[in-house]
């Protein structure tokens, strides 16, 4: 990035917009609207990881563009309480505790619980749909909207420069378990006053038609149920309460006892209940000490690990690691979730796995019992027309999904220069209700791995990845700089290669003869020593043995 790719200063009465995660991808959503010195944002999650990042736990928004500023936010707003909306907030507050938090009622409770596990005490505000709250410079009216989960709300902000509707995560269920629908009227409302600009999420923007209703899977479970001789284990994402309702409701009718496996699961589930979004007839759910000693054909477990998760429920059950729960013949297991993107791997090998030791295995590809909680073409088109914004920002979704946003967008009458494709990054800001791209500030990816926070690099991943595809060459040698000699070595040994050590036994002599020179020249250092070892070996293994793994090269001292 250049200096003239920066952002000017921030004029007084100008809205500044600035989307820190969640664009051309698809997690880790996270923007910042800043106007006259005062900051809110809307929702911080994580993103996950794919293979290309081994390791790692999870990816957080880039602070930096926050460096300085903390001090300034006046709240987060959370659309709802998914991962990718709510899961990097309690590394946000690291920074600044008393930020407070404003959100619905699952979703506040649900993020006290994480907060919890990082002995963190927030201040929250609970709001509903038609509440309108002052937080600092910005005026806050929350709009009920349908997803995977209770109690999503999209939210109008209103300013001096302008208003702007954000749609968080949204789909038009027309029959939802909960009977809480898209608000559509509500939009209409603030529609009547102008929306400057649009927000929207694009997951689901290149798919035709409209999203069907989350009641049409009920079916797919109640066959499931019906034909299982053995226990039956749904695998779904921790916070959808509402599939997780219809895995109680199939397993009442087919009289067995539900189980809840996984950390997060218990949690969340926990949670929804006590709070009155998940029903659960008295007696149906029982604990994994107590499902054990039921019979197979009387329990249900409910599990984590839908996306191939190498630590959660379902993988260590499919790997024979789980404590309580095996699996086998007369068993089946139910995968009741969509794919995230670059989790197709893990996925695919934890159903081959799982076919292995004769279980039943249904899944999307086979059995309708996935449905999206991202609005199809269809419904983002109702929106525009009911929302006619002056300009739109797709957001949610990876590049493609953008772009067919945006053309949904201009379908409906919002002029091409008028839909605005940005980046993470880029900073909006808005005049008088006209908002306008006016530079971009860095950001990266930070990563979670293990309690190490934005201490893993790039290049320490891409070292990672060489380590596990192309093996390790570790060369040691002792010499005395003083004397100018070789002392031992050099001695090599190699890991993660298919040949032996004995392969290098052709090499060594030249690899002995580089070190010789550069230890008889009195102006080498020990790091020119080991250069000059790597580049022998590392020619070598690249001709011969057609790899690059890594080499690590090391002289010690002596006398």
């Amino acid at each position: 990035m250049t200096e003239s790719n920066l952002p000017p200063s921030i004029d007084n009465g100008t809205l500044r917009i600035v989307p820190l995660g969640g664009i051309e991808e698809v997690g880790r959503n996270m923007t910042v609207f800043e106007i006259d010195g005062r900051i809110l944002i809307v929702d911080c999650g994580v993103l996950f990881p794919e293979v290309i990042q081994p390791g790692v736990d999870l990816i957080l928004p880039d602070f930096d563009y926050l460096q300085g500023k903390f001090h300034q936010i006046d709240g987060i707003v959370l659309t709802h309480g998914h991962e990718d909306h709510i899961g990097a907030v309690p590394y946000l507050l690291r920074e600044r505790k008393d930020i407070p938090l404003i959100g619905s009622k699952l979703t506040i409770a649900l993020v006290e619980a994480k907060l919890e596990e990082h002995k963190i005490k927030p201040y929250s505000l609970v709001v509903e749909e038609g509440d309108v709250e002052k937080i600092g410079n910005f005026e806050c009216e929350f709009i009920a909207v349908n997803h995977s989960i209770p109690d999503a709300l999209a939210v109008a902000i209103h300013t001096n420069a302008g208003t702007v509707l954000h749609t968080g995560d949204f789909k038009m269920d027309q029959l939802p378990l909960d009977g809480r629908v898209t608000d559509l009227r509500g939009m209409g409302r603030v529609a009547d006053d102008g929306v400057d600009l649009l927000l929207i999420d694009s997951t689901n923007s290149e798919v035709p038609g409209f999203v069907p209703s989350e009641v049409t899977i009920a079916p797919a479970l109640d066959e499931a149920m019906d034909q299982a001789r053995g226990k039956v284990i749904v695998a779904s994402f921790a916070s959808h309460v509402h599939r997780v309702q219809l895995v109680i409701d199939a397993a009442v009718k087919h009289d067995r006892k539900v189980c809840f496996v996984g950390r997060s699961m218990v949690r969340n589930m926990g949670i929804a209940h006590e709070l009155g979004y998940l029903s659960i007839p008295e007696g149906t759910l029982v604990e994994l000490g107590q499902a054990a000693n039921l019979p197979d054909e009387d329990i249900v477990y409910m599990s984590t690990g839908s996306q191939g998760e190498p630590m959660a429920a379902i993988s260590r059950i499919a790997n024979g690691n789980h404590r309580s729960i095996t699996v086998g013949p007369n068993d089946t297991v139910v995968f009741a979730s969509s794919l995230i993107p670059g989790n197709e791997e893990s996925v695919n090998r934890l159903i081959n796995q799982l076919t292995k030791l004769g279980t039943k295995v249904i899944h999307s590809g086979n059995a309708h019992v996935h449905v999206s909680g991202h609005a199809f073409s269809g419904e983002i088109l109702v929106l525009y027309n009911v929302v006619e914004p002056e300009y739109v920002m797709p957001v949610h979704g990876e590049a493609r999904h953008l772009v067919a946003n945006g053309k949904l967008a201009v379908s409906t009458g919002v002029p091409t220069e008028n839909v605005l494709l940005t980046r993470n990054g880029s900073v909006i800001d808005m005049v008088d209700g006209v908002p306008s791209v006016v530079g971009e500030v860095p950001v990266g990816y930070v990563y979670v791995d293990g309690s190490s926070v934005g201490e893993i690099t790039e290049e320490e991943l891409t070292d990672r990845i060489t380590l596990g595809e192309e093996g390790f060459i570790a060369i040691f040698a002792v010499v005395d700089t003083e004397g100018r000699k070789v002392l031992s070595g050099p001695h090599i040994q190699a890991r993660g290669m298919a040949e032996d050590d004995a392969v290098f036994d052709d090499i060594m002599p030249d690899v002995r003869k580089a070190l010789d020179e550069a230890v008889s020249n009195p102006k080498s250092t020990t790091h020119q020593m080991q250069q000059a070892m790597r580049r022998v070996i590392g020619r070598w293994v690249s001709r011969k043995l057609r790899r690059k793994p890594m080499i690590i090269p090391t002289v010690v001292e002596g006398s």
